[in-house]
């Protein structure tokens, strides 16, 4: 449970650039910066995360995004978003979120653990936390087009700016589902490694429903259990 839960606040609160700042939330308007979203089923990108707070002995983290189907919602176009996460033990968790491109809501989440089944999870924000990510979305700013070079390849990248978090993100339209080429923040920084095409669907047995206030409470009663 632990595992899980700390794939879901790094969905919920960070992941890359836009994926930080829009994961679960309810936007009412689109920011210049959502116009970088442009999925392609079966086409996406693999990263390199390096944290820069841990000690040189850590490995960085691969991640993949991509887009692996299309699925209506409410008459809307949605799209399923993937990522695999692989940590630097070499730990693989799956999991993909259903995305609508006109209002850029997020409707459906499932994650799949190493050796659990797949669970959906509803996406839900507290109020305060919704209007601090609709903050910090709303606070990058097109600083500019210069070329990047990455394990990728070179790219022609439009550079954002977010002056509150320190931040810096360069995208480039040859890139999907997000157009990230780099990341750059005071934490870590994220790299494209590869681009991917025919991307499969990694969740295909059946998906369990899990109810988040049951799942903390399991938890909080595991950390009683587990104190001296």
């Amino acid at each position: 449970m632990r595992k899980i839960a700390w794939v879901v606040l790094s969905l919920t609160l960070g992941f890359a650039f836009p994926v930080r700042a829009q994961m679960g939330m309810d936007l009412f308007k689109r920011p210049s910066i959502a116009k970088v979203f442009h999925p392609v089923v079966g086409k996406g990108a693999q990263y390199e995360d390096t944290s820069k707070d841990a000690g040189s002995g850590q490995k960085p983290r691969t991640m993949e995004l991509a887009t692996v189907g299309k699925e209506s919602v409410e008459g809307k176009e949605g799209y399923w978003m993937q990522f695999v996460l692989i940590d630097d033990k070499g730990q693989t968790t799956i999991g993909k979120s259903l995305i609508t491109v006109d209002d850029f809501q997020y409707h459906k989440f499932i994650i799949q653990a190493p050796g659990q089944p797949a669970m959906e999870m509803p996406f839900t924000l507290a109020a305060g936390r919704r209007e601090k990510m609709q903050d910090n979305l709303e606070g990058w700013h097109s600083a500019g087009s210069e070329p990047v070079s990455v394990p990728a390849g070179t790219f022609l990248c439009e550079h954002w700016r977010n002056d509150k978090t320190n931040s810096d993100v360069w995208t480039s339209d040859k890139v999907t589902p997000f157009g990230m080429v780099k990341e750059s923040n005071p934490h870590s920084s994220m790299v494209l490694t590869k681009v991917l095409g025919d991307v499969p669907d990694r969740i295909t047995g059946p998906v369990q429903k899990i109810d988040p206030q049951m799942m903390m409470q399991q938890m909080q009663q595991r950390r009683q259990q587990q104190k001296p």
